[in-house]
């Protein structure tokens, strides 16, 4: 296959990358463009060169396949050093995207010009890298040392107009790209490097704020401190040298396990909005989506469904709770607009597309609706009844549960073929997993119109069996099982808390707990109580603290107290009391813990989770498991998720320590075979 195609236009050679679906920087692609620019190097008839991508974009990125094994030549260097040495202009016509190798293919390139609506980019940072190409050099010298660390530290995209503030593209057109971009290389009149320009002067202190803000926002991650410094490199070192150092560092990242894990979430993301053979079908049209509960939930889908374009009705039983989900909506947007991230205008037409009602007839106008009522089994089962009534016939039913069983709900309706669940997270207009639930009797053209609208939604839609908590909550659910074992055994809530944090969660189990409210999970535990066997190991921590008032922040303690008027929260001796009795209940001699302890207790406790979820088809792969807790429990993105981290342990080490758990977590625990988990 020909990935680079050359033409002459008269004095003018066009090269073409035709490497679809994003024109990646492949070994094929380099190649064809070294051996392009050696053409018109050579060719005295050709004044200039045009690089343009075929299709939708320029190069939205190299090809990360290669970044695992040894880079072969020419490599992404090789082929800027040609072309800067090229004693003719080169000019790169960019449209769709011109992100990571693309955009420091266009930056070594003589000239840039650009179609409205192109992002540029340097997301190396997200990858656990830097840009390897002169990407830190070549962007600083004309945004200045400030700009170019807020881009290459972060992975912001920008559009065509802002780059062209920045002067990282000379013209941005509406049209005819390929025609203004050969008239624009005729006339260059000679070379023009960037790598030969030196970066504007700025203040050093504005410069350092810069840099604190970067090294805040990326956690301290090594790729950012490596960007940081390479970016100031720009500015201290010769364009040869910064350069230099800038490769080294990035093959030093590149074969690194926190590299290594970001590919896999990038994969493992892209994998997971593909459905199996027997569900692909064409979606539904959805134009109109009802939302039946105007709560914090229910408004946060409608906020979403608002922001993708779509018409929304917001259902509630009574006009004060609808007011109430209204008032919420028109002060998210009145926010957004005095923080200045949305121009008032969009806002106006946003909320235009807003009804609120109270009608139930009115369900009869939706393509799609979404129940988001209180999470009750008898209450989602009463309100599908009333879908059942008043929904259009071919309307997709979904329900927005965390744990139920989605059959149970369908089975209230005259068509469970159009039911399934969508579990948003909360809140639901920032994040951005979507478990798209199957039920035993999904049409398969409604399975792909939830994944489709979770895409629409900019969400990251993952496919789920019917089982209880799905997913994510099923395996968030083991790993806070083996949190408050780890109470009993010898743990203090705020050392499993900062153990966790030290991994990279944002917050510890406990800690989250008190955020969401205790008394959401001692209502489930009750529900649970008359099935639960009595051989089965139970810590009644979190029953007491609620008996006693403690709910959490809401209630001013849980796990920990949080005194009024401060950030900071602590443990008392009442906590620490019944934590204590807890254990001297089960009879269990309390031992310290280390922070790798419990870490791997934790960890391992997931794992295992996951290798039964996907024995029992609840998963239909082993990196979906991956995407949902990084995208909807914090699980850090450069850990690459439980299944991967599960494949960097030692096997031999991972089955004694799984037996060691089982051992301590008694009754109840169910030993998984892993070997699913662990084979790619």
């Amino acid at each position: 296959m020909t990935l680079i195609r050359t033409q002459t236009l008269g004095d003018v050679l066009l090269i073409e990358i035709d490497n679809p679906p994003i024109n990646a920087g492949s070994l094929g692609v380099r190649q064809g463009l070294h051996a392009a620019i050696a053409q018109l190097t050579q060719d005295p008839a050709l004044c200039a060169g045009v690089i343009i991508g075929a299709g939708t974009t320029f190069v939205a990125g190299s090809d990360l396949r290669e970044f695992g094994q040894p880079l072969q030549e020419p490599q992404l260097p090789t082929v800027l050093s040609a072309i800067e040495t090229c004693p003719k202009p080169v000019v790169a016509a960019l449209h769709g995207a011109a992100l990571g190798g693309g955009l420091e293919l266009a930056l070594a390139c003589d000239a840039r010009i650009a179609l409205t609506g192109t992002v540029l980019g340097l997301p190396e940072v997200t990858l656990g890298i830097i840009p390897g190409a002169g990407g830190t050099q070549r962007l600083p010298r004309r945004t200045g040392l400030v700009r170019g660390m807020q881009m290459v530290c972060s992975g912001e995209r920008i559009q065509a107009e802002a780059a062209r503030d920045l002067r990282l593209v000379d013209d941005v057109v509406d049209c005819d790209l390929q025609l203004h971009a050969v008239a624009l290389a005729r006339k260059l009149p000679g070379k023009c490097r960037i790598s030969e320009e030196t970066v504007p002067h700025e203040d050093t202190d504005a410069v350092a704020q810069a840099e604190q803000t970067a090294l805040k926002a990326g956690k301290r991650r090594p790729a950012v401190l490596a960007a940081i410094e390479a970016v100031k490199d720009a500015a201290r070192l010769p364009f040869a040298e910064g350069v230099a150092r800038e490769r080294t560092v990035f093959q030093q990242l590149r074969v690194s396990t926190e590299a290594h894990a970001l590919r896999h979430q990038f994969f493992a993301e892209r994998d997971a909005v593909r459905l199996p053979v027997d569900a692909q079908a064409k979606p539904r049209t959805v134009d109109t989506v009802a939302i039946i509960g105007a709560g914090t939930m229910g408004t946060g889908i409608a906020i979403a469904a608002l922001d993708a374009g779509l018409s929304v009705l917001l259902l509630e039983q009574d006009s004060a709770a609808l007011e109430r989900g209204r008032q919420r909506v028109a002060d998210h947007y009145q926010g957004r607009v005095a923080a200045g991230k949305l121009q008032a205008s969009v806002a106006s037409g946003h909320e235009a597309r807003l009804s609120p009602t109270t009608d139930w007839t009115q369900l009869a106008r939706a393509d799609l609706v979404i129940e988001a009522v209180f999470e009750d089994m008898a209450v989602k089962q009463a309100v599908f009844r009333q879908i059942d009534t008043h929904a259009r016939h071919g309307a997709v039913l979904a329900t927005n549960t965390s744990y139920l069983d989605v059959d149970a709900i369908a089975q209230t309706t005259s068509r469970p073929q159009d039911v399934l669940g969508l579990h948003f997270f909360s809140p639901a207009n920032v994040m951005k997993l979507l478990e798209v639930v199957r039920g035993a009797q999904t049409a398969p053209d409604v399975l792909a119109t939830g994944m489709a609208l979770g895409k629409r939604l900019r969400k990251m839609p993952v496919l789920c069996g019917n089982a209880f908590g799905f997913i994510g909550n099923r395996i968030y659910n083991a790993y806070r099982k083996q949190c408050e074992f780890m109470l009993e055994d010898g743990a203090w809530p705020e050392e499993v808390d900062q153990a966790l944090q030290a991994f990279g969660f944002a917050m510890g189990p406990f800690s989250v707990a008190d955020l969401s409210g205790l008394d959401i999970a001692w209502r489930m535990r009750k529900a649970q109580a008359a099935t639960r066997d009595p051989r089965e190991r139970y810590v009644t921590i979190l029953d007491q603290l609620c008996e006693q008032g403690r709910l959490g922040r809401k209630t001013g303690a849980g796990y920990y107290t949080y005194p009024e008027g401060r950030q900071d929260k602590t443990t008392d001796a009442t906590v620490r009391g019944i934590i204590e009795a807890a254990s001297a209940q089960r009879g269990l001699q309390r031992q310290p813990l280390s922070t790798a302890q419990i870490q791997r207790r934790a960890l391992l406790a997931m794992v295992n989770e996951a290798a039964l979820l996907l024995a029992e088809g609840v998963a239909q792969r082993a990196s979906d498991i991956d995407v949902v807790l990084v995208q909807g429990y914090g699980f850090p993105r450069w850990e690459g998720g439980p299944v991967f981290w599960a494949r960097q342990q030692d096997r031999a080490q991972l089955a004694q320590d799984l037996q060691a758990l089982a051992i301590q977590s008694g009754h109840g625990f169910v030993l998984a075979d892993l070997s699913s988990v662990l084979e790619p």
